[in-house]
């Protein structure tokens, strides 16, 4: 129950405050456009999440393999050794 009260207090609204907002969307789009703003949003929200799972993958297939070690740069030699080759 209490996590049903943290979701409805979302942006720091209430109960009421959210029955207000929902009556202010039906009085604007009325009950017929509903069902098609819903649809169009589940979609967004769809194509949104695979996107986001393909650049979740896309990142780990980059990551160089656990055994392997990575190459490293220390900044401050290699900006010693840039200077006095100038």
């Amino acid at each position: 129950m209490d996590h049903l009260n943290q979701s409805l207090a979302a942006f720091g609204f209430g109960p009421w405050e959210w029955v207000v907002v929902i009556m202010a969307i039906l009085l604007l789009f009325g009950g017929k456009k509903l069902p098609e703003l819903a649809r169009g949003l589940g979609k967004g929200l769809r194509i949104f999440k695979e996107e986001l799972q393909g650049i979740t993958k896309d990142l780990e297939d980059d990551k160089p393999p656990a055994d392997q070690p990575r190459p490293t740069r220390h900044s401050s030699q290699d900006d010693t050794e840039d200077q006095t080759k100038s």
